[in-house]
């Protein structure tokens, strides 16, 4: 059992039954009586998206995960095949439990997939990734001295912003925490 208070980005816990992954925290300490933790948390089997109020001093119960690496080999429908690369097996994971991280997934990158118990819950994607541009408007001559930007659209789908000298078949790198553009590769 763990204390509420030690809840953090990324800790995985389980309650009622359920595993939950929290995505953000805070800490509220009013002028009296009790402090109040405020997470929102993923339910690591469903994908769904909760807010958990806890009163400080709460505990819940922490569990053991297991990492190994693995490879993303393809999508078929809602799920995503990875390859582990050192026993060859080849777990599935639906779309709705990996949320935003499919927009980031091309054939053959390697990511850790987080194993509760020998079930495969979530993935961990590398700070950054390269995409290809599929999409891109044109840049119109003067706009570029104001730092002015566009949306371009990835190999995966995902939509990013980026300076305006970007194009249609460049590749960029993209911040995978917060979906920004780094730089162009």
């Amino acid at each position: 059992m763990i204390d509420v208070n030690e809840l953090r980005s990324g800790v995985t816990f389980e309650l009622d039954g359920n595993l939950y992954k929290v995505i953000e925290y805070q800490h509220h300490k009013p002028g009296r009586g009790k402090a109040t933790i405020r997470t929102k948390v993923r339910n690591l089997r469903t994908g769904a998206v909760l807010e958990k109020t806890f009163l400080s001093g709460d505990r819940v119960q922490d569990v053991r995960l297991d990492y190994r690496v693995a490879q993303f080999l393809y999508r078929e429908g809602d799920l995503y095949h990875f390859m582990d690369t050192e026993t060859y097996e080849q777990p599935a994971l639906n779309a709705s439990v990996l949320g935003d991280a499919v927009n980031y997934l091309t054939e053959g990158m390697e990511v850790k997939i987080t194993f509760y118990e020998g079930e495969p819950l979530d993935i961990e994607l590398p700070t950054a990734v390269e995409l290809k541009v599929t999409e891109a408007d044109a840049a119109v001559k003067g706009d570029t001295a104001t730092g002015a930007t566009k949306i371009v659209t990835t190999e995966t789908g995902l939509k990013v912003q980026v300076p305006l000298f970007v194009d249609a078949g460049n590749t960029i790198r993209v911040d995978t925490r917060t979906g920004a553009y780094i730089t162009r590769v």
